[in-house]
């Protein structure tokens, strides 16, 4: 049986005596809610082992500092959106922006938490078999200490609405009000075969998120109606999240006399934590002239960066390129917060969280010497249960290389 406040497929409250409102929709205590509160808990817990790769190594240390010594200056410095009005829509999905620097040798401010963690997770320092043939990396690269490793910084907003813009509240059957807002440090190593990229992230869901306040402001640039329901999005929750990827070099055509080639990588990603618990795997890939000497992904992610291409340490040789962007991605989502309500808050979106998603992406990038623009529509399948039709949105990155 349907309930119109918690929508399609949830689990109504067995009576009145089990819920509560506290401010923001409907609050449940139900005993299955409880359980799989139990069980998010118990996967949050698995990041407690993770952390323990934080331990100072000296040798490892060492080993770094060899690596930055090596492969220094300069960075990238990228600004990201995704949003659905490229597909003429203003729904679900709804908004993302991110704006993130990578340095080639050096967290910025000086100051990354948790570096040492990070990098060993990242395979910058291999001190087990194991996370060495998992890195991807040329035994020999590590022997000889030939990784190079680049430092991030990011702040990441993403926002989510329902269709109609004009109820105060969650309309029945559509996405419930939800915001995130995000700071990340991240940490990427890399040699000619592959990339492993790790970041620490800090978030906050609710009021606390800004994406209310960012929609009004974006909205009344536009001149477009303000959406009325905010008031009834999940509430404020800090999160704390751990997000890998890993992409392996799929060179398919080296370039020709007139500098057309074919290139791409294979990429598998996973992330554990309060605001998101997923895993996947897909390919990306680029077709064109004088292909830009770093991977131009438009897409934003927990581990969107403008990293330079595997190996190399300056940009393409040519002052311009123009290719096309084309792959797909397919995974599973096993927790979102914005679907299945704050881990430790009992709250229900009205929403049923759709496991398993697949997306195809395609669009284009050109780059004028330092500065390059890239483009990609994607078409998702449904995240959602009570979701009417597939979901499309489109992305664009602006990056500008700063050397020193």
């Amino acid at each position: 049986m349907d309930s119109p406040l918690f929508g399609a497929g949830s689990i109504p409250p067995a009576d009145a005596a089990t819920t509560r409102t506290l401010g923001y929709g409907m609050l449940s205590t139900h005993p299955l809610n409880r359980w799989r509160r139990v069980r998010r808990l118990v996967a949050l817990l698995a990041l407690v082992p993770l952390l323990a790769f934080a331990q100072d190594d000296p040798v490892a240390d060492d080993q770094a500092d060899a690596g930055l010594d090596e492969f220094g200056g300069g960075g990238y410095l990228t600004f990201y959106l995704d949003n659905d009005l490229f597909a003429g829509e203003d729904k679900d999905y709804t908004n993302g922006a991110r704006l993130s620097w990578i340095s080639d040798d050096k967290p910025l401010f000086g100051v990354l938490p948790g570096r040492e963690g990070l990098e060993k997770l990242a395979g910058a320092l291999p001190s087990k078999d194991w996370m060495a043939r998992l890195s991807g990396f040329d035994p020999e690269n590590i022997e000889n200490g030939d990784i190079a490793v680049n430092y991030g910084f990011s702040v990441t907003q993403l926002m989510f609405t329902p269709d109609d813009p004009d109820s105060p509240t969650q309309p029945p059957g559509q996405r419930r009000y939800a915001g995130w807002l995000g700071v990340g440090f991240s940490v990427h190593a890399k040699d000619e075969s592959a990339l492993n990229s790790v970041e620490l992230i800090f978030g906050t869901t609710g009021p606390r998120s800004l994406a209310e306040k960012t929609q009004d402001f974006i909205h009344d640039i536009r001149d477009i109606p303000e959406f009325q329901g905010w008031d009834d999005q999940i509430p404020n929750e800090f999160t704390f999240d751990l997000a890998y990827s890993q992409k392996r070099r799929v060179p398919l055509m080296e370039p020709g006399r007139k500098g057309f080639s074919v290139d791409g990588f294979g990429e598998w990603v996973a992330r554990l934590g309060t605001f998101q618990t997923l895993a996947g795997a897909g390919g990306f890939f680029r077709a064109g002239f004088n292909l830009p000497a770093d991977f131009s992904d438009p897409r934003l992610s927990a581990t969107a960066y403008s990293n330079q291409y595997f190996g190399s340490g300056k940009p393409s040789g040519s002052n311009w390129s123009a290719y096309a962007i084309f792959g797909a991605y397919a995974g599973g989502v096993f927790f979102d917060a914005t679907l299945d309500g704050p881990l430790f808050s009992d709250f229900e979106t009205g929403n049923t969280r759709e496991t398993w998603i697949a997306d195809s992406f395609l669009g284009f990038g050109v780059r004028w010497r330092m500065l390059e623009f890239s483009y990609a529509q994607t078409w998702r399948t449904k995240t959602y249960e009570e979701q009417v039709g597939n979901p499309s949105f489109g992305s664009l990155a602006l990056r500008l290389r700063i050397d020193t």
